[in-house]
């Protein structure tokens, strides 16, 4: 089966890299990310011949969007504060991560090639890696295969894989197997998480238990947040207030009526609401359903927006900050197929947490929900019913945001465990 499964993801690849030269402008994700790929051949090697200095060592990390690209910075940080010979190299597959990406410490920064023999060897001869690692599960087989041929050093951290993951598939097994089996040093989440890659096919001898580094990251940066910038402080107000975050519609549709039976009741609270992908299409309909029920709301440059009833941010990067104004924050992805987003961001700034029904994959939300800090909802009568508990309760709110901030705290250390497998790799080479 190994055999045709990889000739068709070959075909696949050299397919989506002919797709890249014509793809159309256009807002789509997918269209963004063909179009980003074009000329990336000549940026690699534009770098190395310029900027790479083969008398030290690289650490190449690759995570595939924002939310892994999260796990991976606390690591790219330790690695620059403590090995200041070494340069770094970051890469991302989502147009999501670009604005993440900018904001690293790291000498190089870009998408990801596709996966083919001809971009992963100009990408591996640019960077001349020492070390290649990945976060949280991406592997790519072809570039993994070239990386190995070269002695590059493989590793991966935070690595978790759900009971449901599509990559305990046959399919994927056939097309994955050998590119886990590279690895040389992982650092697992738990130990089901360890019992589940070594299905997949990592060496158990590879394992070592880390926990996940974006604990260490969320509470971080939920620390270094400055509660007094123009930003907060035009948008504070005393009245509670309900963060709903990364939401997409099918989240919209249960927590905008939700919102508005709350405004009927004694509550009155307000509601900064940001979309995952904040383009005309998706904020449009949410100032007019706003206009439409009456209450007064505001994009977040206008400087009425402290005042509104709703708050629709229209820029990305700023999630982090906005749930410092929380008392109660909604996280999206848990009405929608794409999947659950991060509700540990949330979370280290001790607010309780709610989401929808489907974060069976979400193993941080499954522990906020039995230790009491976040709870799934299934509907708009479900999610008002719990938003009204906990704005008109205010003890039992601080309670939930107590046990939600102490999950946080319970896994803090990843990171430096984490970077102790990195720098094994840049040490043995």
């Amino acid at each position: 089966m190994r055999f045709p499964v990889r000739l068709g993801y070959g075909a696949l690849a050299q397919l989506a890299r002919g797709a890249a030269v014509v793809a159309p402008n256009s807002d789509s994700k997918f269209l963004r990310a063909l179009r980003a790929r074009r000329g990336i051949r000549d940026r690699y090697r534009a770098w190395g011949s310029t900027e790479r200095d083969r008398a030290r060592p690289l650490l190449w990390i690759h995570a595939p969007s924002v939310g892994e690209g999260l796990q991976a910075r606390p690591v790219l940080e330790l690695t620059r504060a403590r090995r200041p010979d070494a340069q770094l190299a970051y890469t991302h597959f989502s147009p999501s991560a670009i604005a993440f990406a900018r904001e690293l410490d790291v000498d190089f920064r870009d998408y990801l090639p596709f996966d083919t023999p001809g971009d992963a060897r100009v990408a591996l001869e640019s960077l001349a890696p020492t070390a290649l690692v990945f976060s949280k599960l991406d592997v790519w087989p072809i570039i993994t295969r070239e990386a190995r041929t070269r002695g590059v050093r493989l590793g991966m951290i935070s690595a978790t894989l759900s009971r449901g993951s599509s990559r305990r598939s046959r399919t994927a097994s056939a097309l994955l197997r050998d590119a886990y089996a590279s690895l040389e040093v992982v650092g697992a989440v738990d130990d089901s998480d360890a019992d589940r890659l070594v299905q997949l096919g990592v060496r158990s001898n590879a394992i070592v238990i880390t926990g996940d580094t974006r604990y260490d990251q969320v509470w971080l940066r939920a620390q270094r947040v400055d509660r007094a910038s123009p930003l907060l402080s035009r948008l504070r107000d005393p009245r509670p207030t309900i963060v709903a975050g990364s939401t997409w519609p099918a989240d919209e549709a249960a927590l905008l009526p939700a919102f508005e039976a709350l405004r009927h009741g004694e509550a009155s609270p307000r509601l900064i609401i940001a979309p995952h992908e904040p383009n005309a299409n998706h904020i449009g309909p949410l100032l007019e359903w706003a206009s439409n029920a009456g209450l007064a709301v505001a994009r977040l440059d206008d400087p009425n927006a402290g005042k509104a009833d709703v708050v629709v941010i229209d820029r990305l990067g700023i999630l982090g900050e906005l749930y410092s104004l929380a008392d109660i924050a909604f996280v999206g992805g848990g009405f929608h197929a794409a999947g659950l987003h991060s509700v540990l961001e949330p979370a280290a700034f001790g607010i309780p947490v709610l989401f929808g029904p489907r974060h069976e994959n979400s193993r941080d939300a499954a522990l906020l929900a039995q230790r009491g800090g976040g709870a799934p909802v299934s509907s708009a009568a479900d999610l008002s019913k719990r938003l009204r508990t906990w704005i008109v309760d205010s003890a039992a709110r601080r309670e939930a945001g107590d046990y939600a901030r102490a999950l946080v705290r319970s896994g803090l250390g990843a990171a430096e465990r984490s970077f102790e497998l990195v720098n094994r790799l840049l040490e043995r080479s």
